[in-house]
């Protein structure tokens, strides 16, 4: 790990930096300082192995929730921010609003009577979508989130779903860790091609992405 002046970090070297597989964090939430990550364990998310219990399928089943794409990509970045010891500084925020205004970074939000619930948002390069971040503030809804999201990604042909480390929350829903040259190895073939994540509309229902996901998995 490397600091950095938050100056210095444009949204463009942040995109250079995901294309060559490490990603910046802060100390806290006021550190005026940036480092970048090459993590020697990394976790991923295999897409043709999300695993959906039965509880989180009678969620996704419910018609209590709806789900957007980047209609509320700074809330989602607020959400994630809005613990008790967060690594997204001010600098960082202010960094993936402009990558989402340049066509890079995106959100999925989880709304319950019109409040938003929780969400997960990341980058996009070549065929990878690199999460950053996800919160949650009713009972599984970051777990609808990544589902629905899994099910995008999916249909839009990426190959890669890189979740930085593993969690005991992410390793319940099929992610994994593998070595840093694995995982380089993995984004470099992801690099080789694009695909758009606004290239077909979200799931009709939460039966459509539990059918989906049991496909494929």
């Amino acid at each position: 790990m490397s600091a950095i002046s938050s100056h210095d970090v444009t949204a463009d070297l942040l995109l250079q930096a995901y294309c060559s597989g490490i990603f910046p964090m802060a100390e806290h939430k006021d550190d005026p300082e940036l480092f970048w990550v090459d993590p020697r364990k990394r976790g991923i998310l295999p897409l043709d192995g999300f695993h959906i219990s039965r509880s989180l399928a009678k969620r996704l089943r419910q018609q209590n929730y709806r789900i957007t794409l980047n209609s509320a990509f700074e809330d989602v970045l607020a959400g994630c921010a809005d613990r008790t010891e967060t690594w997204i500084s001010q600098k960082i925020h202010t960094l993936y609003c402009e990558l989402h205004a340049m066509g890079a970074a995106h959100s999925i939000e989880v709304w319950m009577d019109d409040t938003l619930v929780g969400g997960v948002y990341g980058v996009t390069v070549g065929r990878a979508f690199c999460g950053e971040s996800m919160f949650s503030t009713r009972t599984d809804a970051s777990k609808i989130a990544l589902a629905w999201l899994v099910n995008l990604l999916n249909r839009c042909g990426f190959v890669l779903f890189d979740t930085q480390f593993l969690t005991p929350h992410l390793a319940s829903l099929g992610g994994v860790e593998i070595t840093r040259n694995s995982y380089h190895q993995r984004l470099a073939q992801a690099l080789q091609g694009r695909s758009d994540i606004l290239s077909v509309p979200l799931a009709s229902s939460g039966q459509d992405v539990v059918q989906r996901i049991t496909q494929t998995s």
